[in-house]
Order: structure tokens, then sequence, then C-alpha cells
């Protein structure tokens, strides 16, 4: 059942990053990318503690945030 919910959870990126994000030019300042955190984080974590990393990522993605490379803990 675990398995059922990461893989709803992980579809609404994967539509995302092939359908939205090849409209846009790269801009990421993280690898890996935001999106590609978000999917493994939820995929090692589960949705709750990967959704929450993948949260806090995307906050820390602006102009005077960090930047490099930050892998899914």
């Amino acid at each position: 059942m675990k398995e059922v919910i990461k893989k709803i959870a992980i579809f609404p990126i994967l539509v995302y990053q092939y359908l939205i994000s090849p409209l846009f030019p790269p801009s990421c300042r993280f690898t890996p990318t935001c999106s590609q955190y978000m999917k493994e984080a939820i995929g090692k974590h589960g949705v709750r503690r990967g959704g929450w990393l993948g949260i806090k990522r995307i906050a820390k993605c602006h102009p005077w945030g960090s930047h490099g490379h930050d892998p899914v803990p």
C-alpha cells in the first residue's frame, strides 16, 4: 500500500518534469534539481518525511539562498 501512495505522490512531479519543466530554461541552483530531490526523498523516506524535505529544499531555492550539491539525507 505504501508503494502505491509513493507512486501517486511522485506522479505530479513526473508530469512537471516531462511536460512543464522543458518549457522553461534551466535555472536550478542545486544538484540534483528540486523536482529530482523530491522524487528521491519520497522514494527513500516516504511521502510525509520526503515531502517535507522537498518543501524545505524548494524554500531554500531563492536568489539569496545557498547553491551547489545537496543530496537527499
